[in-house]
């Protein structure tokens, strides 16, 4: 193994447990956010909070790391503006137009086909049929996703509802590819902060032209059998689930690459059923430990493609043919 390959390893390795990071973050969110959910507020105004508390929990730091270089922030404008409006407003609007009219099972299974799309997409786009190791570790991690959501099969058949969901899943995939696109000088929690606080916007602007239903309550919320203020959940979602996460989401897609991080993202869904096990004492069975065992087994496939020796230019720059796994 040559110096270069092990450099390329070590930080494949490193975005890996980034990764990691990120879904075990993103993962809170489900078991804090449905006590607010119950107690009466629109999936709409909890993740509009949402997004503004981790943007500004974040944008010191963003700060700190630009130290003056705005000509970063104009440079990566339009980054910023995908990754607000698609990355973070518009894939969880239409994820949560999905979910008032499919089951909560069938729209996460869909959203979380991303990975698939993207591997389709590079496939057209270079003309170049993805490895058998990616092949096979999308089938397995495809596998062990259905396993894990177990999606209902009793719910009516809506076709707007699923076409929703397909839109979530194509915004899903378009924020890996606007997270991996060459930094060009700012840094992932510039773009974290900034994605969060113009997209928390751009929410709040949909709520309050009445474009999606937006309400609020006051009052406390019943916290893992415990009496809390509304504000509780929120602060932690804003901090972990939002903030957290979405720093080291953007942070490990550079490193990664859009495809293999958006494999690793796929863990998402077996942190959030572990915390809900864990949190909210909802069962964990058979099926959804084989399934998170399979999703594993799926990133290793894809995570041990061996790069190519000659490069495609990618006018991308976030769809990585040949990169280290990514």
């Amino acid at each position: 193994m040559t110096e270069e390959d092990f450099v390329k390893r070590s930080s494949t390795t490193l975005g890996l447990l980034i990764a990691v990071i990120a879904a075990a973050a993103f993962g809170v969110s489900g078991a804090f956010i449905k006590p607010l959910l119950e107690a009466g507020w629109s999936p709409a105004s909890a993740v509009t909070v949402r997004a503004l508390i981790g943007g500004i929990v974040l944008l010191p730091f963003a700060l700190f790391s630009l130290r003056g270089r705005w000509d970063a922030l104009w440079r990566a404008r339009w980054r910023i503006l995908a990754m607000a409006s698609i990355g973070v407003a518009g894939t969880q609007l239409v994820y949560f137009a999905a979910l008032q009219r499919i089951s909560v099972g069938t729209a996460i299974l869909i959203e979380y086909l991303a990975p698939l799309l993207l591997v389709a997409f590079v496939w057209a786009t270079s003309r170049r049929m993805p490895g058998a190791v990616v092949l096979v570790g999308s089938v397995v991690a495809l596998l062990g996703l259905v396993l894990v959501v177990s999606p209902e099969g009793g719910g009516s058949f809506d076709v707007l509802g699923l076409f929703f969901a397909a839109l979530a899943a194509v915004g899903c995939a378009v924020y890996y590819v606007v997270a991996a696109r060459p930094s060009d000088g700012l840094p992932p929690v510039a773009l974290a902060a900034s994605g969060l606080l113009i997209g928390g916007i751009l929410l709040g602007l949909v709520g309050l032209f009445g474009l999606v239903p937006f309400t609020m309550a006051s009052g406390n919320v019943l916290l893992f059998g415990t009496s809390t203020p509304w504000w509780v959940p929120l602060i932690v979602v804003g901090i972990i689930g939002t903030a957290a996460a979405y720093a080291a989401s953007i942070t490990a897609t550079e490193m990664l690459g859009s495809r293999l991080a958006s494999f690793a993202g796929l863990l998402e869904v077996v942190a959030a059923a572990l915390y809900a096990w864990i949190l909210l004492g909802e069962n964990l069975a058979l099926p959804q430990l084989v399934g998170g065992a399979l999703i594993l087994t799926g990133i290793a496939f894809v995570r041990s493609e061996k790069p190519l020796k000659s490069t495609v230019p990618n006018r991308l720059g976030a769809l990585p043919i040949e990169s280290s796994g990514g």
